[in-house]
């Protein structure tokens, strides 16, 4: 195939980049995307043996090509820029704070977005995993965490793992555990130090609590445990003709007060994002996966104190 980026005769890097270090990193971003050179190149249009030539040092790819490379390998917008760095071009997108008079529109619409999920709890996510804006369902359900866990930045991670968190209320919570670590993971760039990799550190060796026993009248503990393994798909089947439905996906099994609270968890993200801001932004729905959790969240809202209505974290 022939390449349209050019040949690989060496050029020069720009000034404060160099050939060696935007290729070590393209290279890593392939092999995490588990793709070999001559698929990477078949996508990019480019050909393998050019592709090797960039990662070696060899050659510097243009700052088209980088792009380029960096669209095929899912590149988060902040690593094109880094990548953009390494060679030692500008970058290509800008940073602008969420509390910037230009993201008002942005803002708004999240605000907006979080009052139509209601009743359901939903949030905004930002960078690792910090949370930048709830609705009051959301507020709701953090009742009984401590109080320097809500202290901004609130962080999701922490929030749910730590053993003074939501991570004794967690019925299913060694899946659930399981579950955002593996996010965490997934999210890490390989290689080198990050926020992210500090934070996995963190909280990787919280211990794990034992979902305790509430005093107050209820379902029996252990039935709630089995109700939550059911509904991930770890436990026992349900008796004969309980009509049961099988799991879909994995569920977040939460007691609250003598309730135990089953939501579906979904993530929403803004498309072709131009702002590093704007794509490291997320917001995480929870959907009721019974009729219980439905009347029950309702019913939580209704009772919420006016002070928490559709707010961000406290500074």
């Amino acid at each position: 195939m022939t390449s349209t980026v050019g040949d690989d005769r060496p050029r020069a890097a720009p000034r404060g980049g160099t050939a060696a270090g935007v290729g070590a990193l393209l290279r890593r971003w392939r092999q995490q995307r588990r793709l070999s050179q001559l698929e990477l190149a078949l996508r990019a249009d480019s050909s393998a043996r050019h592709i090797s030539f960039v990662e070696t040092g060899k050659a510097l790819p243009s700052r088209a090509m980088i792009l380029r490379l960096a669209d095929h390998l899912e590149v988060p917008v902040r690593d094109r820029n880094a990548l953009l760095l390494a060679a030692g071009y500008a970058p290509a997108f800008t940073e602008t704070p969420l509390t910037d008079p230009a993201m008002a529109a942005v803002r708004a619409g999240l605000v907006e977005f979080l009052a139509a999920c209601e009743p359901n709890p939903a949030l905004v996510l930002h960078g690792p995993f910090d949370i930048v804006m709830t609705n009051r369902p959301t507020q709701a359900l953090l009742t009984g965490v401590a109080p320097d866990l809500l202290r901004p930045p609130v962080n999701l991670m922490r929030l749910a793992l730590h053993p003074r968190g939501l991570a004794p209320r967690i019925v299913n919570l060694p899946r659930w555990r399981e579950h955002l670590l593996d996010t965490l993971r997934r999210s890490m760039i390989a290689g080198g130090p990050s926020a992210l990799h500090a934070l996995y550190e963190e909280v990787s060796g919280y211990p794990v609590p034992v979902p305790v026993a509430v005093a107050s009248p209820g379902p029996d503990p252990d039935s709630w445990r089995e109700a939550g393994t059911r509904a991930n798909g770890t436990g026992p089947p349900a008796p004969p003709g309980s009509h049961s439905a099988p799991a879909l996906a994995l569920p977040l099994c939460l007691r609250v007060g003598d309730q135990v609270l089953t939501f579906l968890s979904t993530m929403t993200t803004f498309n072709a994002p131009t702002d590093v801001t704007v794509s490291e932004l997320a917001i995480e729905l929870f959907l009721p996966a019974d009729a219980t959790t439905t009347r029950t969240i309702t019913e939580l809202v209704a009772r919420a104190d006016a002070s928490t209505h559709g707010s961000q974290p406290r500074s």
